[in-house]
């Protein structure tokens, strides 16, 4: 025996009590002893014992364990005394409003449950879409450990009134003074926040208002409002494009907001023309992921390759310098000449001369794609302005710094500048939602509300407004900026007053404020933008461009992550937890290098058996700054290229457990998203990354993934045997090939009868972006498990996007035709590409009618409904996974512990704030049952239940789930193929129709549209 032998207290309490007879005077057991020894980690880790009663112990956890799986948690409702007027019981209510936060922009809807927000959707009507961040931005209103509270003065709690009465009497000793205050927000995109502003200047006249943005887009602004006269973005009209060529434009991610909607208008195949995407970039960008031809370079090499561009379409020579992809350039000319007006080049250079050729280029092509009628308003930031306030600070030129939902200490790249210029500031203020370095650093720390307690208008775009309203009180005490500047200004007017009469007097003309109210949205004609575009001095332009490119061997380009963004919302488990699109990686960043170079710098990232990543860590040095991060090799970098995304490496106020990543802005010179004469340094250490997809190839599985060319699409019969790009499945029987769904293992059932759900995916239009995850994840009550769980597979998911690569050889056909012999195939098969393609496909129960999970049940806890939705009795399930075991798909979850009230798991289910997310049509699962994608049958009885009660059929495309609801692009449609109005019932037919492992015959309830590609030879 060890002589550190662990004797557990809880399995010798209950040697004397027989676990039925302890289940039997509980019907719900709450707590089993086994939970002092399974719910603990460390115990777990650190017990050691003999075999002997090793076997002892686990015979009878068996049996707990078994018997616990049935439990079920006491939930005690407290009803009404007095129930609101607005308020039924059971009933979701939904609110239109904004979401603004200086990095999202969008219009939305907000659903509410007894008074609590639960879920964000986009406002389809205001044209609203939907990212990621913006779904899980609900749950930042809960977040109970980083919100501020109270106004606090030097860290000690004060009231309103005293805040207001010594903040005001400060004020006033600085105007006499006339000593600078400087008012820094970020992009507000608020007409009537800019108007209470102006006020508040005015009353005092020694205020300045400096817009910043974390990750900058100040350049393009700069460079439009040089040429077109007024501080803006342009838009970009994508679904009338024939031609889009981006030089490292993430347009599909955060490059001006995104234009994933747009971009889909313009490629539907159906229509008989697509446009073409051509990506110029050096990072896998989630664009790039999705373009029709990616071109591959390093930082510099894409600069110059912009000019070289410019040069080939105008005839001219101006200063440039030869690239490796010049051959590639030369051809983009020739296609962006035949589109002419119809095509478009977009740069995501963060650098003025960039910008300007970008529109030179565009101007020489008379772009009618490039909008600068319809500009956005967001993204407003002066990086210069704010690289000034930080020198006037340290100067001592500056009496007082009030900041607005802002963290420049983390992460402006000069943020320790900025900390030590605060020292010499009189008056600090900061108006925040949550705590952070910089309001640590404060005299005053002032909550504001969260959009979702607020009221407030936006303009994101010319001519389109929107409003946003509170959709619950607000949780702490908390006042909105607009109040406390409209008081300060003397005014006693609330905001909320202020806010209708300006819209009545200055947006409405006339139209009903209830009525805006309720759409959330106004759109006016009334556009402010001169479309005359003044000269672009081209030569002068591109001399300094080249000048200021200092080409090294290694560069590094910085990024923003779909899921994270800029970093405000790091403390959402729920975007912690979401995998990266492109290297399906969670809870990380990570530099970003090519197979090339990471083979010889002796990186590398080898798989354990049981999935698992690991990685090694190097030191990267930029302009004298020093990082150490893990090294993740991604097919498709650019060689001498390396990536790095920013809005990681926040630590104040958070979690231990949500203190991951590495803060990248220290590396953010001048706002520039590339870095030149980066150097770098392998250091000892094994860094654990948490990937949910090591899949690196599809390997020839061509039944799982479908890829055809806008040509074959157009001449090619699908359904051809030899050469058609979505031929059926065929089966081996009696000696011949005959098609799969002629022979089945089952009877079919009468499905005519009632209501069959099916959803379809168009593996064309989903850019893999992962908005639906996020929205599974609010309506369903999928539980977070943290970063050890993903890393050994355990996540919970109930939707997941697996990336696929294409491989060397596509097809065993193709090395036939290519003579490989067959270790070559097999080499070629599995090994990626250097620059890859990149199919999404969103995966989820199937909800096969010919389920296998269903017939190895061995208690029937999973089932098939008439309607087509295969279901789960959590109560009745025992966990004993064989249904998982028998999914072709992978798509089931087991709940290996009670992710809720668990200090293992403190992520949004363990406090009172966490729960008020919750849906609680979704029951929270308890430890040991299977859970997977339910077709969100709370959503589709809802909808038979409100049709039932109004006395009518169901509407036509009135079925939605959650997924379908959040997907921006409509690539996710959901309906019932019973009635032959609904989109889903002709997609079902449609001629790229097909099921995922189709010749196993299961007959999904998912059906798939082959994804097709503009390889530009229609």
């Amino acid at each position: 025996m060890a002589s550190n032998k662990k004797y557990w207290k809880s399995v010798e309490e209950l040697k004397g009590s027989s676990v039925v007879e302890t289940l039997s005077k509980n019907e719900f057991v709450e707590n089993i002893a086994t939970d002092d020894f399974l719910g603990d980690k460390e115990t777990l880790e650190t017990s050691s014992t003999s075999r002997r009663d090793f076997l002892k112990y686990v015979g009878f956890t068996t049996a707990a364990a078994s018997l616990a799986a049935c439990e079920g948690p006491v939930v005690k409702s407290i009803p009404y005394v007095v129930k609101p007027d607005d308020i039924i019981a059971g009933v979701a209510d939904w609110y239109a409003t904004s979401i603004s936060d200086g990095f999202d922009f969008a219009n939305v809807l907000v659903k509410t449950r007894e008074g609590r927000p639960i879920q964000i959707m986009p406002n389809k009507e205001a044209n609203g879409t939907t990212s990621a961040r913006v779904q899980a931005s609900v749950l930042s209103l809960y977040d109970e450990k980083l919100r501020l509270k109270e106004p606090t003065k030097n860290g000690e709690t004060i009231e309103w009134s005293v805040a207001d009465a010594e903040i005001g009497a400060k004020l006033n000793a600085l105007k006499d003074a006339n000593k600078p205050v400087v008012l820094v927000t970020g992009t507000l995109a608020s007409p009537s926040t800019e108007e209470i502003i102006g006020s508040f200047i005015k009353a005092y006249p020694n205020i300045t208002h400096v817009v910043y943005d974390a990750v900058s887009e100040s350049a393009a602004a700069d460079a439009f409002e040089k040429v077109y006269g007024k501080r803006a973005l342009p838009n970009y009209q994508l679904e009338n494009a024939k031609t889009i060529v981006s030089f490292g434009a993430d347009f599909l991610g955060d490059f001006h907001g995104g234009f994933e909607k747009a971009y889909v208008s313009g490629r539907k195949p159906e229509t008989g023309a697509m446009s073409y995407h051509i990506q110029v970039e050096s990072n896998m960008s989630l664009t790039g992921a999705n373009a029709d031809k990616r071109v591959v370079a390093k930082p510099s090499d894409v600069v110059f390759a912009l000019t070289n561009l410019y040069n080939a379409i105008t005839n001219k020579n101006v200063a440039s310098k030869a690239t490796p992809i010049d051959a590639d350039i030369k051809k983009i000319a020739q296609v962006l000449k035949k589109s002419g007006s119809k095509g478009v080049v977009m740069t995501g250079v963060n650098d003025v001369n960039a910008q300007l050729i970008s529109l030179a280029i565009n101007k020489a092509l008379n772009s009618e794609i490039l909008d600068t009628k319809n500009t956005l308003n967001i993204r407003q930031g002066n990086f210069a302005a704010v690289q000034q306030l930080v020198s006037d600070m340290k100067a001592g030129k500056i009496g007082g710094v009030l900041t607005h939902n802002i963290d420049p200490i983390y992460s402006l790249p000069n943020g320790n500048d900025f900390s030590e210029g605060l020292k010499k500031v009189d008056l600090k203020v900061a108006f925040s939602v949550e705590n952070n370095e910089t309001v640590n650093a404060m005299q005053f720390a002032l909550p504001t509300s969260h959009f979702l307690e607020s009221w407030g208008d936006t303009h994101f775009k010319e001519g389109s407004f929107g409003l946003i309203q509170p959709t619950i009180q607000p949780l702490f005490n908390t006042r909105q900026l607009q109040d406390n500047l409209l008081k300060w200004s003397g005014s006693s007017v609330s905001y909320y007053d202020f806010l209708k009469e300006f819209w009545s007097k200055n947006i409405l003309d006339g139209s009903s404020w209830n009525k805006a109210l309720h759409n959330g949205f106004y759109s006016s004609n009334n556009t402010s933008v001169n479309t005359s575009a003044n000269d672009i001095a081209v030569d002068e332009v591109a001399a300094a461009l080249k000048k200021s490119t200092k080409a090294s061997s290694l560069e590094l380009n910085l990024y923003t992550k779909t899921g994270l963004g800029d970093g405000k919302q790091a403390n959402n488990p729920w975007l912690q937890e979401f995998p990266d699109p492109i290297t399906r990686a969670s809870w990380d960043n990570y530099l970003t290098m090519s197979m090339a170079d990471a083979k010889e710098l002796g990186f590398s990232n080898p798989v354990k058996d049981n999935g698992a990543i690991n990685g090694d860590y190097a030191k990267v040095t930029v302009n004298g700054t020093s990082v150490t991060v893990p090294v993740m090799i991604q097919p498709g970098q650019a060689k001498g290229s390396l990536g790095l995304s920013l809005g990681y490496g926040r630590t104040f106020g958070f979690k231990e457990e949500m203190k991951v990543g590495v803060n990248a802005y220290p590396f953010y010179k001048d706002g520039n998203n590339i870095q030149y004469n980066v150097s770098i340094e392998k250091v000892s250490g094994t860094h654990k990354f948490a990937c949910t997809q090591v899949q690196k190839t599809i390997a020839g599985r061509h039944d799982i993934l479908k890829v055809a060319s806008l040509k074959e699409y157009k001449t090619v019969d699908p359904k051809d045997h030899k050469n058609g790009w979505n031929k059926p499945a065929y089966v081996s029987y009696d000696h011949q090939e005959v098609e799969a769904n002629t022979i089945d293992l089952w009877d079919e059932h009468n499905r005519e009868i009632g209501h069959h759900f099916n959803l379809s995916i168009d593996l064309t239009s989903c850019t893999g972006c992962g908005a639906c995850v996020v929205a599974c994840h609010a309506e369903n009550n999928v539980p977070v498990v943290g970063k050890n769980e993903v890393r050994v597979g355990r996540d919970m998911h109930w939707l997941r996007i697996d990336r696929y690569y294409s491989s060397e050889v596509e097809t065993r056909e193709d090395a036939k035709a290519q003579g490989l012999s067959r270790g070559n195939t097999y080499r070629g098969l599995e090994q990626e590409a250097e620059n890859p393609e990149v199919t999404f496909q969103p995966m989820m129960c199937q909800h096969c009618n010919h389920a296998p999970c269903e017939t190895v049940c061995p208690v029937a806890a999973t089932s098939h409904g008439r309607q087509g939705q295969n279901q789960m009795a959590y109560n009745r399930c025992v966990g004993t996974r064989y249904c998982a075991n028998n999914c072709p798909y992978r798509v089931r979850r087991f709940n290996w512990f009670n992710y809720s009230n668990n200090k293992e798991f403190d992520f949004n289910m363990n406090n009172e704030y966490g729960k008020m997310v919750l849906n609680p049509d979704v029951t929270v699962r308890s430890r040991g049952v299977m859970e997977k994608c339910s077709m969100c049958i709370q959503m589709t009885q809802a909808t038979i239940l409100k049709a039932k009660k109004e006395g009518r059929k169901v509407a036509v495309d009135e079925f939605e789930t959650a997924c379908s609801s959040a997907c921006t692009t409509g690539s996710l449609v959901f309906g019932d193929v019973n009635n032959k109005e609904d989109k889903v019932a002709a997609l079902a037919e449609d001629k790229r129709a097909y099921n995922v492992l189709d010749y196993l015959q299961t007959k999904p309830n998912v059906v798939y549209q082959v994804k097709v590609r503009n390889t530009n030879e229609a």
